[in-house]
């Protein structure tokens, strides 16, 4: 989501790296199924051991580490069927995935920054547009967003500056909360949050620690209220010196 600080984070993988563990993970995936299929094609004729069912939260009932205890470490076949029923009840869609979903859509925005050290002095504006798109069959929501912003130059006089950023938000069935992250072209690094979400206020709440200068890291809250379809605000307060600070709200409205 949107934010003024950046967190540093290396890139330390390189393509064929990542070309090298996807196909890994495919690989073991693949093996996985085929174990898992071959255990339940001899296993028909027998009841499910007690406490193998699917609850109804969504958990299935693994041993802490299935391969122990196990010839040569290897998993059983139970303990692989059990682990990729939980794996496939995990990547289920819920209503909080139709609850980001919902926000989809082209919108308008209205940024104010309170940068100034001064507290009576009046924030920055600018102004901006952002695209909201779910992607993977629904799991999570890309947020392209452009603007333009007043910016310091070199010779400390302000500037017009081009605002290029992208958000990836989603909730996860394994952590039970809502995650994101941020990216944009005034910094390098990624910021990662998580956060839940007050049906009673419609109010999405994350929290972050982002580090836009080497050793000067800043807990970060954001509050997300969703007033109707049309309309949303993204309230950004910093820990500054111990005392939580609002720095930054944006303000938008969808595109008719």
């Amino acid at each position: 989501m949107p934010s003024n600080e950046i967190t540093l984070v290396t890139r330390h993988l390189s393509l064929a790296k990542c070309g090298m563990k996807t196909s890994l993970i495919v690989t073991v995936f693949l093996a996985a199924v085929s174990l898992a299929v071959s255990s339940f094609a001899q296993q028909t004729t027998t009841s499910p051991a007690p406490g193998g069912k699917i609850s109804s939260t969504g958990q299935v009932p693994v041993p802490a580490n299935p391969a122990m205890g196990q010839p040569n470490g290897q998993m059983s076949a139970a303990d692989m069927q059990k682990m990729m029923a939980q794996m496939m009840e995990m990547s289920k869609l819920n209503e909080n995935h139709k609850l980001l979903s919902s926000l989809d859509g082209n919108w308008n925005y209205t940024i104010k920054f309170w940068m100034n050290p001064n507290p009576s002095a009046p924030p920055q504006e600018s102004k901006g547009t952002a695209t909201r798109k779910s992607i993977m069959g629904g799991r999570y929501v890309m947020m392209d967003v452009s603007g333009n912003m007043q910016m310091p130059g070199e010779d400390g006089k302000m500037k017009t500056t081009q605002f290029k950023g992208m958000g990836m938000e989603g909730y996860d069935n394994v952590k039970k909360k809502f995650v994101a992250s941020w990216i944009d072209n005034m910094g390098t690094g990624i910021e990662f949050s998580e956060g839940t979400y007050d049906p009673a206020t419609k109010s999405f709440t994350y929290t972050a620690e982002v580090e836009a200068i080497p050793g000067m890291k800043t807990q970060v809250r954001e509050v997300v209220k969703v007033t109707d379809n049309n309309h949303m605000m993204l309230e950004w307060y910093e820990n500054q010196g111990g005392q939580e600070k609002k720095t930054m709200e944006i303000n938008y409205t969808k595109k008719k």
